[in-house]
């Protein structure tokens, strides 16, 4: 059996001598810690660490030895370990304490933190945008590729992806904007009851319903569900290594994992679009029977005045870039992923909030261009 743990001291003319008893280990760290803070505590000017009696020695055992003499060191006495083995020198050595120096603390600006945060923000934004436009040109080369060699196109998944976008969207979309429907009606009606005009909020619930929110909330939604979820099953896939082995089997990742995933898109949301026009358009025709006595056949024939086949397109046109652009960030994040599953968070949080911003931007885009050519 070990002896106790402890050390003997012997001091001579200003020299001092520990010698170390007993198992020196992990296993009974609390009386480690208390002796080897006594030994910190040791006079003299040369202080001889004697290993020579030691009963067994572990990494944490051999950390804390070190330790004191750094400290010994520090406090300016010549500290230095006598009579250890062959193998208890090369566990001091890898054990070897360090301390670690902070350095001068760097004076914070507010201000000129702020102006570094904003210029880290325009660069990032600019690396992104050079990213996307790379990305698209890779897209559209590949898609190119595939068209000219149809064998190639994988229309299988294609089909698969429609299913999960459109179909699997269809319930949560028509709920989402027959609900807009109903409260764009309602205010409107509201309003506009003031100055003796709710007829006119069938205008009001025609154009902005077509032009721009079953349009826009779709594609929010969308980028939220499905944009979302490409992320993270190519984040999981870049995880996994399974993209590096598609490129082992001689395969494009672009034309087996991003072309029918964006295609889908594309495809997708012009026709939930669709269906998110009817659902509002169908939410406000409720609304204002039951709040405003606006029956269904005069809110009809007050939609067939205000509307027109070019109120309609708007909203349609729209939808195919948009899906472009959520599903071309949501390749790009989920890509990006790197081997933890905090880089697969952070990318897709990433992919979902840049979708919803670039969503917005081009839905800006187009209304202005729309306007400038009176369509």
């Amino acid at each position: 059996m070990q002896s106790e743990i402890g050390f003997s001291r012997d001091t001579f003319d200003g020299h001092a001598s520990l010698v170390l008893k007993g198992a020196w280990t992990a296993s009974s760290a609390t009386a480690l810690e208390q002796q080897a803070l006594e030994l910190e505590k040791s006079d003299g000017k040369a202080v001889h660490i004697d290993l020579g009696q030691i009963g067994a020695l572990d990494t944490a055992g051999a950390w804390l030895i070190d330790r004191a003499r750094a400290r010994l060191v520090a406090k300016g006495a010549a500290a230095t370990i006598i009579n250890a083995s062959e193998a208890q020198k090369i566990l001091l050595e890898e054990a070897k304490y360090r301390s670690f120096d902070t350095g001068p603390q760097a004076i914070e600006w507010p201000v000129v933190n702020f102006f570094v945060d904003v210029g880290a923000t325009v660069v990032g934004a600019g690396r992104d945008l050079y990213g996307g436009v790379e990305f698209l040109g890779r897209f559209m080369v590949t898609l190119g590729v595939l068209v000219r060699h149809p064998k190639q196109f994988r229309f299988t998944s294609l089909v698969a992806q429609i299913e999960r976008i459109a179909f699997g969207s269809v319930p949560i979309i028509t709920l989402i904007n027959f609900l807009v429907g109903c409260i764009v009606a309602q205010q409107g009606i509201y309003q506009l009851q003031k100055f003796g005009a709710a007829p006119f909020s069938v205008d009001l619930i025609g154009i902005l319903v077509l032009r721009e929110l079953a349009v826009l909330l779709t594609s929010i939604m969308i980028a939220g569900r499905s944009g979302s979820a490409i992320t993270a099953e190519l984040g999981s896939m870049k995880m996994r290594e399974e993209i590096d082995a598609l490129q082992v089997m001689g395969l494009d990742p672009t034309a087996v994992l991003i072309v029918p995933r964006i295609l889908a898109l594309i495809i997708s949301l012009p026709i939930l679009t669709f269906l998110a026009d009817m659902a509002a358009l169908f939410g406000g025709l409720l609304t204002a029977w039951v709040y405003g006595d606006i029956g269904p056949e005069v809110f009809l024939d007050r939609l067939q005045q205000a509307i027109a086949l070019n109120t309609f397109m708007v909203g349609l046109i729209k939808a195919p870039f948009m899906a472009l652009v959520i599903g071309l960030n949501a390749c790009v994040e989920g890509l990006a992923v790197g081997g933890s599953a905090e880089s697969l968070g952070q990318q897709v949080t990433a992919s979902v909030v840049k979708s919803i911003f670039a969503v917005i931007v081009v839905d800006g885009l187009f209304a202005m261009y729309f306007v400038a050519i009176h369509y």
